[in-house]
């Protein structure tokens, strides 16, 4: 449609210009022409000055001498039965008739150019005018996209690692399938379900699986393309998207980031914003106001379901609120497994391995990992993706890509391998610690090395011990720098960032400290975001904050002496490591328990 008008457009204006053109170079040439008396007209003719005449009933047109050069002439022509010997005995070199023009031509070629002004000012003025007051009028249109299901159909098989997810929406496919097995028996359709959970874990996915599973229209849409800055154009824009999909009953419609637009009303300062609060209200009364009967189905996706308005929870309108979780080990296979269906994977590849080194990655982040290790065989001109690829991808998408140009001092280079060697050492002295499956100390990111942890298992719950034993592994490479050059650096910011917000969660939020005790003393972040009781006074006194100041330090001094003792103990084994890394840049997990143990045996 869009290149039908373009050609529409770019014909009239080629035709305009050429119409133009021809009354300019009519115009001009009639401009050049000097007009004679038909009386002067025979003068020169007697004078044989004229060298070119062309007869027309209405018109004579020709060559006049003037002196030393050549002028074209025009005349009325009168009754004259001897012009033509007359321009014989004036030896005029070349003279003929032409065909009359008929009416249409002369009134095309006159008054032409009255016509192009007329079109011209049309063009410009009077359509561009009711192209704006189209636009105008559909300012409140809905910007939902209806997708063609027939071009991109998705199904609940290109969805994986959610099956209980899925469960729950099959029950939506089989209702929208065949309707009155649930109304004989009164049920009634759910009016909305509501996908919540992290970002990346495939609700939008989902929600095209039901449309596909289903085969009805799909309309989608994202919560911020509701509100302006003009009050009164999302509520239209909300009635306009739901009576699209009344013309197209049974439908579903998506709405994404519905935090945008369903925030808690009167949660900001002076009241809220009018206009995200009408088209809030609007979405409650569409939800209440149509009747399930007609077929409509609003599924919304969220990564905040906390901070949305209570009157969208109750049952009637999201009648159902579905959790997406992070996948576990044997949902990460099956998304691998899916993702990599449209590359080649080498034989000895196992998505097995790659699933459990990959704990806590969302369905999102394993697609990337996909296609990263296919641009990484690519650039090597490899035949298929191999397991090498798969653990870079998850590498650079861990720690970032590789910076081998940077230049790095000696001295630099070897505190970075023993800070290394100290995280390595201490993961290895103290039990329970996730397995080291890589260490390196080429930069990566921000990063100038890396020692890279893999859980053998997936974990839903932590112990204080495991959590101890982590800060002391994190402490490890600053310990390590202050044992061996006996001065600290910048390089552990990061650890010391990690350390101090496990420390602190472990005192105010988990109650792991022995003298604040089994209390939660966490502020509620929630109500800060809102806006709501911003002045409000703290949870616990001044004498409270400062034992929990205290115990934060406390449990950080016990973990970085563990760590400092942990390294004094196994310091053959830290030098080991470290001149390792030093000659090779990287050691696998294998490498580093034959460096260990052959350094226990020397020692």
């Amino acid at each position: 449609m869009p290149l039908k008008k373009n050609f529409r457009q770019l014909l009239f204006w080629m035709l305009s210009f050429m119409l133009f053109v021809a009354v300019y170079q009519s115009m001009k040439g009639a401009e050049r022409e000097r007009v004679l008396p038909y009386s002067e007209f025979k003068k020169e003719l007697r004078e044989k000055h004229i060298a070119k005449v062309s007869i027309r009933p209405d018109l004579i047109r020709g060559e006049v001498t003037d002196g030393l050069k050549t002028v074209n002439f025009r005349t009325i022509p009168m009754t004259d039965a001897k012009l033509i010997e007359d321009m014989e005995t004036a030896g005029v070199s070349e003279f003929s008739a032409e065909a009359d023009r008929s009416w249409i031509a002369s009134l095309v070629l006159n008054i032409g150019w009255i016509l192009l002004f007329v079109f011209l000012w049309w063009f410009l003025f009077i359509k561009q005018a009711q192209m704006g007051g189209k636009q105008a009028m559909s300012f409140g249109k809905s910007k939902a996209r209806q997708q063609d299901l027939k071009k991109s159909k998705t199904t609940f098989k290109d969805v994986a690692g959610c099956d209980e997810t899925k469960e729950e929406l099959k029950d939506i496919v089989d209702y929208l399938k065949n309707p009155k097995k649930y109304r004989q028996l009164g049920g009634e359709l759910p009016k909305g379900v509501l996908l919540y959970g992290p970002p990346g874990t495939g609700k939008t996915l989902l929600a095209r699986a039901v449309a596909g599973e289903a085969g009805v229209p799909f309309f989608t849409s994202s919560g911020s393309e509701f509100v302006e800055m003009f009050v009164g154009v999302g509520a239209s824009r909300v009635r306009d998207l739901f009576e699209r999909a009344k013309k197209s009953a049974p439908a579903i419609i998506f709405v994404d980031e519905l935090d945008a637009v369903g925030r808690s009303r009167f949660a900001g300062i002076g009241g809220g914003h009018d206009e995200r609060e009408q088209t809030l209200n609007q979405i409650l009364v569409e939800l209440d106001g149509f009747e399930s009967k007609e077929g409509i189905i609003l599924i919304a996706a969220t990564n905040r379901p906390d901070v949305l308005d209570t009157a969208l929870l109750r049952p009637g309108r999201f009648d159902r609120r579905i959790n997406v979780p992070v996948p576990d080990i044997k949902g990460r296979l099956e998304i691998l497994t899916v993702h990599s269906r449209k590359i080649k994977l080498d034989a000895a590849a196992d998505l097995s391995v790659i699933a459990r080194h990959t704990p806590g990655f969302v369905g999102a982040d394993l697609a990337n990992i996909v296609n990263e290790s296919a641009i990484l065989a690519a650039k090597k001109e490899k035949k298929g993706v191999d397991m090498l690829d798969l653990e870079e991808a998850i590498e650079k998408m861990l720690a970032g890509p590789q910076r081998r140009s940077r230049v790095i001092s000696e001295h630099e280079r070897k505190l970075v391998a023993y800070h290394e060697a100290g995280h390595t050492l201490v993961a290895k002295s103290l039990p329970g610690c996730d397995p080291v499956h890589k260490v390196s100390i080429i930069p990566r990111g921000p990063a100038l090395g890396y020692t890279l942890q893999l859980p053998i298992e997936d974990r839903y719950l932590t112990s204080k011990s495991d959590i101890l034993n982590r800060l002391c592994v994190l402490l490890g490479g600053r310990a390590a720098e202050e044992i061996v050059f006996g001065e600290i650096t910048t390089g552990a910011h990061d650890d010391l960032a990690k350390v101090s917000g496990y420390a602190q969660k472990m005192v105010l939020e988990f109650g792991m400290s022995e003298k604040i005790g089994p209390l939660s003393l966490k502020k509620d972040e929630s109500e800060v975001f809102l806006g709501r009781d911003l002045m409000r006074s703290p949870s616990y006194s001044n004498e409270t904050a400062r034992i929990v100041d205290e115990e934060i330090q406390r449990i950080v001094g016990d973990c970085y002496l563990k760590a400092k003792e942990a390294i004094t103990k196994s310091r053959a084994g830290l030098d080991a490591i470290a001149a390792r890394l030093i000659e090779n840049e990287v050691i696998d997990a294998a490498e580093i328990e034959q460096i260990l143990v052959a350094a226990a045996k020397a020692a």
